[in-house]
């Protein structure tokens, strides 16, 4: 058995790259093939990449240790869910903390005084290099949106307050599933057990 090492930056060998889907929008998908690392005799096999820029989650708790939550639907799983404000990385080198005080603006028209990363974690990995980063907001206040408008799915977005605990319940018997739900609303728990936030 060999030594464990926690994750780190690797790059296999890419022979060719052809891309699936690009067009304006977030994402595009292309197909790589790749060799091991002194495998360089072996024939290519191939995988696919979602290519995707990150985003920037906020869990953000009031006074009381409630969260503000949205609801959305969401076309691909043709479900609504109960969700964080978040939003995508716009550009190449954007400062997470950056998305995630404007997410928070634009989505719930809400401002933070004060903002704890709680981790980051890849979506993933096996198929896209997307990344989420997750934040704790506290001290919120309301404010405007920043002259941002609503369209789309988000139009019809519904925002709610709801204790900790309960959404920590709902987590844990799986009424509340997104997967950036579930992993801001554990991180927090466990990093508030070891009083680390």
């Amino acid at each position: 058995m060999s030594e464990l090492r926690w994750d780190a930056a690797e790059s296999w060998p890419v022979t060719k790259t052809e891309d699936l889907h690009r067009d304006g929008w977030v994402v595009a998908l292309r197909a790589d093939w790749i060799n091991r690392p002194e495998h360089l005799d072996e024939e290519p096999f191939r995988r696919l990449v979602i290519e995707h820029p990150g985003a920037a989650v906020v869990l953000a708790l009031d006074e009381d240790e409630r969260a503000l939550v949205i609801t959305q639907y969401r076309h691909p799983a043709k479900r609504r869910f109960v969700e964080l404000p978040a939003g995508l990385i716009d550009y190449p080198g954007e400062d997470p903390l950056d998305v995630a005080v404007r997410e928070l603006r634009e989505e719930v028209a809400h401002e933070a005084a004060e903002w704890t990363p709680l981790l980051s974690t890849y979506a993933t990995p096996g198929i896209t290099e997307e990344i989420h980063h997750f934040f704790l907001a506290r001290g919120l206040t309301a404010t405007d949106r920043d002259g941002f408008e609503l369209e789309h799915e988000e139009a019809e977005m519904t925002i709610h307050w709801v204790p900790f605990e309960e959404l920590l319940e709902a987590v844990l018997s799986g009424r509340a599933t997104d997967s950036p739900v579930v992993q801001a609303v554990l991180a927090y728990d466990a990093l508030k057990s070891r009083g680390r936030v």
